[in-house]
């Protein structure tokens, strides 16, 4: 469950930024910077809050050769559902959907390596000495 709350947690992290809808980030402070260029700026923030959270969270578990392989092996099973006919790629908008699922599960997957690893090996990392 707590994995499943963390990748729902970055793929609304993701969707929030940009996805082929009308209903992102992207699009709308593209729009509204000039009226509301505060907002804009508040939520841009909090945005950035989120990603730091995510990446320096991926990066101290995982680093980047891990952010590498666990995104060759979702891309890989993706191609896989391609290949056997399961999706199709004609679609810029299921490919960006794609794309955003892809990399929320890398984010979630480095977000709680370090659980999973301490619960498969025993082994505390630093951080979690104090627990």
């Amino acid at each position: 469950m707590g994995f499943l709350i963390r990748w729902v947690f970055a793929f609304i992290l993701l969707a929030a930024t940009y996805n082929p809808t009308q209903w992102n980030f992207v699009r709308w402070s593209m729009a509204n910077y000039e009226t509301s260029l505060s907002v804009t700026v508040l939520f841009a923030l909090v945005l950035l809050v989120g990603y730091i959270i995510y990446l320096r969270a991926t990066l101290r578990s995982i680093g980047i050769f891990g952010m590498v392989l666990v995104l060759a092996v979702v891309g890989t099973l993706i191609w896989v559902l391609f290949d056997q006919g399961m999706i199709s790629l004609d679609n810029p908008t299921i490919n960006t959907w794609i794309a955003i699922f892809a990399l929320s599960m890398v984010l979630a997957i480095g977000l709680s390596w370090s659980i999973v690893r301490r619960k498969l090996s025993g082994q505390a990392d630093m951080d979690d000495v104090d627990e």
